[in-house]
């Protein structure tokens, strides 16, 4: 969605100076609002609006998991300098960020968030053992079992899936 579309002056802004002087431009809250309000209508029932933001809460697996009950998740990206605090005072319910970093723009933010919900939704990887938090990150391999004089760990070739099993959950490195 364009945000420009929801701008109601006739140059379409979706940004402005900062009140206080500084520099950048920071995204006005009226575009936003308005954007928001088509996306949701009148419903806001089982919808989560989150603002992507550099000083928000850090994003955990946890945060995928309680996301992926909400039938919408909704993004509101910033860009430039940020956006106006009254979108994150009045119309996001959390604001999350993807570490302690500043990147030019939130978009990223959310496609990383989108994916990490995504996975937690049943039928979206076809089976659940494809979480990787069902069993924990090990090594994987597969054909061919010797490459260079890259070899494949033994424990893994021996078909004694209880010695596998115990080798993944240690997960050591060969």
């Amino acid at each position: 969605m364009q945000l420009r579309d929801f701008a109601r002056d006739k140059h379409r802004r979706a940004d402005d100076k900062p009140f206080g002087g500084g520099p950048g431009m920071v995204l006005m809250v009226e575009p936003i609002d308005r954007a928001l309000k088509s996306v949701l209508g009148t419903k806001k029932k089982k919808t989560r609006v989150i603002l992507t933001s550099a000083r928000g809460t850090v994003f955990t697996q946890a945060d995928a998991r309680r996301l992926a009950k909400y039938d919408h998740v909704v993004f509101i990206c910033g860009r430039y300098e940020g956006v106006d605090e009254r979108v994150a005072e009045h119309l996001a319910d959390e604001e999350l960020s993807i570490g302690p970093y500043v990147l030019t723009g939130g978009e990223l933010p959310a496609l990383v968030m989108t994916d990490a919900i995504a996975r937690q939704i049943p039928g979206v990887l076809g089976k659940g053992e494809s979480l990787e938090e069902a069993h924990g990150s090990f090594p994987q391999y597969t054909r061919p079992e010797k490459y260079k004089k890259w070899k494949v760990p033994p424990v893994l070739l021996s078909g004694d899936h209880k010695k596998i099993a115990e080798w993944r959950k240690k997960g050591d490195r060969p």
